[in-house]
């Protein structure tokens, strides 16, 4: 008999599927103890209430324990100190329980988070921008959280570690099986360096779903979500959606037009409203206030910082003079005053500003761009 709530808890998190919201809304009607008690006297009436039941011989919260003790993972429940409090705007889908191995502690890694997905076959152009931006990233002090898989989801990883921060990878399997395979040294790096969660229990393999259910934990955990590469339809669509419905910010990176893989971030923007973000530091901006003290740029920060030129700073009238120039030789004030439709009184005071600031220089009765301009 599970009295309880910690338990009870644990208990659901083995029994359910990942974002059963039947499941979730049946909890929060009888509260964990009390559905647990009529899942287990085959009381609940609910539809899959058979197969709830079957389940819960594998569903020990003690050996669920001394499991975690074993692999150095925690469990963690809803209303713990430790839970990340936007799981809950999931509202009757948020998960019960999350198993979580690593360095950092998830709550806290957390608060200052966006996740970066996209497309498994990226091209080289999507994995650059990949590590790149979330290298920009961890410098400016932000976790980021993706996926684990192939493509643009390990070059999101893998670039908040090169900088030294903190990456957080949500797994559609237990937090000690590692998918993809390939993928077993880079999971093992994040759980020694960040964290790695799961809301399936450990020794559980994948499945179809659950990527797609995993998608909605990466969304919610974060501020915004960034999709970098992704075809029309594709599980990263499901995580923008997943933020959209969560009301989180949701930024696209534009690519080719000849490019598969970027067709659904161009139809992220086009379609559903998503921003356009075109470097890091458009990122940082819809983020917000916690960005103000980040260092511009990447790794090369001649990258992202838009140069300022010396013309940048002149007023209109004397832009609007300054265009009227020919490319090379001198000019007449008659003609300036021609060319650029305005008085003559205008066109001389703003000679004399552009002469001041070395733009033009006068040559007998003409006048001549300088170097400067």
């Amino acid at each position: 008999m599970i009295e309880s709530e910690v338990d009870a808890l644990v208990t659901l998190a083995h029994l359910g599927e990942p974002g059963d919201q039947v499941l979730g809304a049946y909890v929060r009607k009888l509260g964990p103890v009390a559905a647990v008690a009529a899942i287990t006297a085959r009381k609940s009436g609910l539809r899959d209430g058979a197969g709830l039941h079957a389940r819960l011989g594998l569903a020990d919260p003690q050996a669920a324990r001394e499991k975690c003790q074993r692999i150095g993972a925690e469990i963690i429940t809803r209303g713990t100190i430790n839970w990340p409090t936007q799981l809950d705007d999931l509202g009757d889908g948020a998960p019960f329980a999350l198993w979580v191995q690593g360095a950092a502690g998830l709550r806290l890694a957390a608060l200052r988070s966006l996740a970066v997905v996209g497309a498994r076959a990226a091209s080289s152009y999507g994995e650059s921008v990949g590590r790149d931006w979330c290298a920009t990233f961890a410098d400016a002090g932000w976790t980021v959280v993706s996926g684990g898989a192939y493509g643009i989801d390990a070059a999101a990883h893998r670039g908040a570690l090169s900088a030294g921060g903190i990456t957080v990878c949500v797994l559609a399997s237990g937090v000690d099986v590692a998918y993809p395979r390939a993928h077993e040294a880079l999971i093992a790096r994040i759980a020694d360096e960040g964290v790695v969660v799961s809301e399936s229990p450990p020794g559980e393999g994948v499945r179809r779903h659950r990527f797609l259910s995993r998608n909605r934990i990466i969304a919610a955990l974060t501020r915004a979500t960034v999709v970098i590469e992704a075809s029309v339809r594709s599980g990263t669509t499901s995580t923008a959606n997943a933020a959209v419905q969560l009301n989180r910010h949701v930024l696209a990176v534009p690519g080719p037009v000849t490019s598969p893989m970027s067709a659904g971030c161009h139809n992220l923007i086009r379609e559903q409203g998503a921003i356009l973000a075109s470097c890091p530091e458009d990122v940082l901006e819809v983020l917000g206030p916690l960005s103000v003290s980040i260092p511009r740029g990447g790794p090369d920060k001649r990258l992202w910082v838009i140069p300022q030129r010396p013309t940048d700073d002149l007023t209109p009238r004397e832009a609007r003079v300054l265009d009227a120039f020919p490319g090379r030789g001198e000019v007449s004030l008659n003609k300036l005053v021609c060319d650029a439709g305005m008085s003559p009184m205008d066109v001389t005071a703003a000679l004399g500003i552009l002469a001041i600031g070395g733009f033009v220089q006068p040559s007998g009765m003409s006048w001549a761009r300088t170097g400067r301009a």
